[in-house]
C-alpha cells in the first residue's frame, strides 16, 4: 500500500529546491519521488489521490516521506487541496532575494528559447516573473491551515553562505538524524547555464512536458538528474557577468516591497538587512 507524503517542500523555484531534492534523496529516513515537481496540488489534481498515491509506492519504512514541488505555494488552491488530502503534514519552503529569484527564473527561460529577448519585457509578459516573489501571499495560504510550528521558512542566503547549517535546519525540522555532506555536496547550487543550443534545448523541454503530460514523471526526473544531459545541452556561464539592469530591480523592489514587510512582521525575517532592501 502506497504512502502518502507527511512532508512538503512547496516553493518557491530557484532557491534550493534542486538541491535540496538531490540532498535528501540520499538520507536513509527520508523517501522522496525521483521526480521533483509532480505538480499534482496544482496541475494534475484531476488525476485524483489513488494516482497521487501511486508515485510514493517504492516507500517503506522511511520516517520522512515527501514531495519537493516548487509551484505550490502559489496556486491559489493547493493550501487547501494539500490539506484535505494529507492532513497536518510538515511544509517547507526557502525564500530568495525575488528580484535575484526572478533574474534566475528569467535567465532559465531564456536558455529554453521562452520568453522575451529582456528582462524587462519579460516583467511586463511573464506574470510569474513577479507573482513567485510574493511569498507572504502564499505563505498566509499555509499559515490559515497550519500550526506555525508545522512550517519551515528557510533562506537561500544560508544555503550559499553554508549548505551543511541549511540543511541541518531541515533535517532538524524533519525530525531525522542529521546529513553530513561532503565536499561535492556542499555546492549550494547548481552553476548558472546558457544552452548550447537554444532550439535543442527548448526541444529537449517541450518532449519533457509532454512526458510529464502523460504521466513520465520518474522519466523526466532521471534524465534532468543526468550530468550528461547538463553537459550536453548546456555549458556554464559566470553569475557576476550577467546581473539584470538597476531599472528592472527597482521595478520588482517596487512591486514586491509590501510581501517583504508582510515576511518581516510574520517571521520576523531581517530581509531588509540581510538582502539589501
Amino acid at each position: 500500500m502506497s504512502r502518502l507524503p507527511n512532508f512538503l517542500y512547496v516553493g518557491p523555484d530557484k532557491a534550493g529546491s534542486s538541491w535540496l531534492h538531490e540532498t535528501l534523496l540520499r538520507h536513509p529516513d527520508v523517501y522522496l519521488t525521483p521526480s521533483k515537481d509532480l505538480y499534482f496540488f496544482d496541475r494534475y489534481h484531476d488525476r485524483g489521490l489513488d494516482w497521487y498515491a501511486a508515485q510514493f509506492k517504492d516507500a517503506r519504512e522511511e520516517k520522512v516521506v515527501g514531495e519537493v514541488c516548487q509551484d505550490y505555494l502559489f496556486h491559489p488552491l493547493a493550501a487547501q487541496r494539500i490539506h484535505d488530502a494529507l492532513g497536518d503534514v510538515k511544509v517547507m519552503v526557502s525564500l530568495r532575494d525575488p528580484v535575484d529569484r526572478a533574474w534566475s527564473s528569467y535567465l532559465y527561460m531564456r536558455k529554453h528559447g521562452i520568453g522575451p529577448d529582456t528582462f524587462a519585457e519579460a516583467l511586463r509578459s511573464r506574470p510569474e516573473l513577479l507573482e513567485h516573489g510574493r511569498y507572504a501571499t502564499g505563505l498566509d495560504r499555509f499559515l490559515e491551515l497550519y500550526p506555525r510550528d508545522h512550517v519551515h521558512v528557510a533562506l537561500f542566503d544560508d544555503l550559499e553562505a553554508d549548505p551543511q547549517g541549511f540543511l541541518d535546519g531541515v533535517t532538524d525540522f524533519l525530525d531525522v538524524a542529521r546529513q553530513p555532506l561532503d565536499e561535492k555536496d556542499r555546492e549550494a547550487k547548481l552553476p548558472a547555464a546558457k544552452a548550447r543550443s537554444v532550439v535543442l534545448a527548448a526541444t529537449v523541454r517541450k518532449g519533457a512536458d509532454w512526458v510529464r503530460e502523460h504521466d513520465g514523471a520518474r522519466l523526466v526526473g532521471a534524465v534532468k538528474r543526468s550530468p550528461l544531459v547538463h553537459k550536453v545541452l548546456y555549458r556554464p556561464i559566470d553569475r557576476a557577468a550577467v546581473r539584470p539592469d538597476q531599472r528592472d530591480v527597482l521595478t520588482v523592489r517596487r512591486e514586491l516591497d509590501s510581501e517583504v514587510s508582510a515576511l518581516e512582521s510574520t517571521f520576523g525575517l531581517r530581509l531588509r538587512e540581510s538582502w539589501g532592501w
